[in-house]
């Protein structure tokens, strides 16, 4: 087990985790955007909560799931010790320096979106995850079974302005990280190519950057201007 302490204590194994744990997580955000658009199937939550009722109830899911627990803790926690690395390793800034002009905005405050990002993960699965878990949902019955209805809780919490807002401020948050962290997720592990690399610089700019923060917020929006009769 030597090699999981020396890639634990060594910066670029860090960064290799990193980046693995960021790329697995990436894969999530498409499976959980493609579940959750069962949103805006206009059938009262009945597809939003079979769809739900399979995710809690398949056990190879239910497996990955504690990945993915672990994975954001992972990497949130090696994000944090290579920020605070980088820091004590320059405890002086330059005299001078023009970081704008050698990298882009979101390379610069991943930090700042990244702390953003687990803020909202914590907020969000408090709000459904422990709710489900935990909470007192009701029961829908759909052919003569019964579902937790899930979509109750979603009209419930997109219902209320100041979660949507947050959630799509923090959606553009997800842009950002995304618009960097995709592509340096496979940069780190060193897969460049001057054939593939641009396919990859173009899914992180422009679908994961753009297109899937933009699915994510259109939900609560659209919820709430289902709940509120506007639609």
């Amino acid at each position: 087990m030597a090699w999981v302490t020396q890639t634990l204590s060594s910066s670029l194994g860090r960064k290799v985790i990193m980046s693995l744990t960021g790329l697995f997580l990436s894969s999530f955000l498409i499976i959980h955007m493609a579940g959750n658009l069962q949103l805006f199937k206009g059938d009262g939550g009945r597809s939003f909560n079979e769809y739900t009722y399979f995710m809690t109830h398949n056990p190879l899911i239910m497996t990955v799931s504690y990945l993915l627990y672990s994975s954001i803790l992972v990497h949130a926690l090696m994000a944090f010790i290579l920020t605070r690395y980088n820091q004590s390793s320059r405890p002086v800034k330059y005299a001078y320096s023009k970081p704008e002009a050698n990298s882009d905005w979101s390379s610069r405050n991943m930090g700042i979106l990244g702390t953003v990002l687990l803020l909202f993960i914590l907020i969000h699965m408090r709000t459904f995850w422990y709710e489900m878990h935990f909470g007192s949902v009701p029961m829908a019955e759909y052919d003569g079974k019964e579902y937790k209805d899930l979509y109750s809780v979603v009209q419930a919490a997109f219902g209320e302005l100041w979660y949507v807002v947050l959630y799509v401020v923090c959606m553009v948050a997800l842009g950002y990280h995304m618009a960097h962290g995709f592509q340096s997720g496979f940069q780190t592990l060193g897969i460049r190519h001057r054939k593939y690399t641009p396919i990859i610089e173009s899914l992180g700019k422009y679908f994961f950057a753009i297109i899937v923060p933009a699915a994510f917020a259109s939900m609560p929006i659209y919820v709430y201007l289902q709940v509120h009769h506007f639609i």
